[in-house]
């Protein structure tokens, strides 16, 4: 059986820019492309927290270092400067493979500058 995993994901980053004209995608600042292994055209998941909208996409590159996270296309009408997203990447393995697997999370400040990374999530308290 394949079990579809969370991949990558990067939490409460903050969209820069949205450009209704623009071709289709999630421009990604390419150094957050590098640290958590989103590869540039993979689908994207991601969930606005702002205001609960949750869409598809995918990533292009963005220039390094900028902190860029452009909503592009008609993505446009679901994210606007200023709202707080999170970005996730799923990626397929066997039950055998997720036994051992950990996805990538990457964490950044309200400009997108890295905080931190993890592997794993804490569990929820009551």
């Amino acid at each position: 059986m394949q079990l579809t995993l969370l991949k990558a994901k990067i939490h409460r980053a903050t969209i820069t820019h949205a450009e209704l004209h623009y071709e289709g995608s999630c421009a990604i600042d390419g150094r957050l492309l590098d640290i958590s292994g989103i590869r540039e055209y993979e689908r994207i998941e991601i969930y606005n927290i702002n205001n609960g909208e949750r869409f598809a996409t995918y990533a292009i590159r963005g220039e390094e270092g900028s902190g860029m996270i452009s909503v592009n296309g008609a993505a446009a009408h679901k994210a606007q400067p200023g709202d707080l997203v999170i970005i996730c990447a799923y990626g397929a393995c066997s039950e055998a493979e997720a036994a051992a697997f950990k996805p990538t999370l990457v964490y950044v400040d309200r400009d997108n500058r890295l905080t931190h990374t993890n592997t794993s999530i804490p569990a929820q308290a009551a």
